[in-house]
């Protein structure tokens, strides 16, 4: 009786592993189409409310004093952001940021308009699966590529996610502060 059931099963099971294969190289062709279709674009604003670490920062700060915000776009859509500011100096808090950034940018002004030497990235969040590990990739390219940058730290709040998120993507703990942690990508220009 085992085997008489188990022979009939048997063209069952093989035919759900195949539409289950299937499904799952369509997923993954699917995923991979839209990152490499996607590109990085500097944006004018985001929706904060979407922002799972800094949601109280608004545009007007994201984008004063050399700050900058970066979306990756894929088919008209933003599917990862990433906030910086550019410093000299590497912040504890978001009042460093504000103030390490905006002397930062005046510095430059009386110079060569290079904002900062230093890109902190203190926010970043995905609406799309992969769309972190895609930005933190495609900014990191923009910096090696920049003439007057040679750091990218993170300003990242104390928690397991952020400790694993940029760990995973190659990071080293540089310091942790009383409310953040900084964490550092190599940057090694060409």
């Amino acid at each position: 009786m085992r085997e008489m059931l188990k022979d009939k099963f048997k063209p069952r099971i093989k035919a759900r592993l195949r539409k289950n294969k299937q499904i799952i190289n369509k997923n993954i062709n699917t995923f991979f189409d839209w990152v490499k279709g996607a590109e990085l674009v500097e944006l004018k604003e985001c929706n904060t409310k979407e922002d799972p670490v800094r949601p109280e920062l608004d545009n007007v700060f994201r984008r004063s004093y050399g700050r900058k915000i970066y979306g990756v776009k894929y088919m008209g859509e933003i599917h990862a952001v990433m906030c910086f500011a550019y410093t000299n100096q590497i912040p504890k808090n978001v009042d460093e940021l504000n103030k390490f950034s905006h002397d930062a940018f005046l510095q430059s002004a009386q110079r060569d308009q290079n904002v900062g030497k230093i890109a902190i990235a203190y926010t970043v969040w995905s609406k799309k699966k992969g769309g972190g590990k895609l930005i933190v990739k495609e900014v990191f390219k923009k910096i090696k590529k920049s003439n007057h940058l040679n750091r990218l730290i993170t300003l990242s709040p104390l928690t397991d996610m952020a400790t694993k998120f940029h760990s995973k993507n190659g990071a080293k703990l540089l310091k942790v502060n009383e409310t953040t942690q900084n964490f550092e990508y190599e940057v090694m220009k060409k």
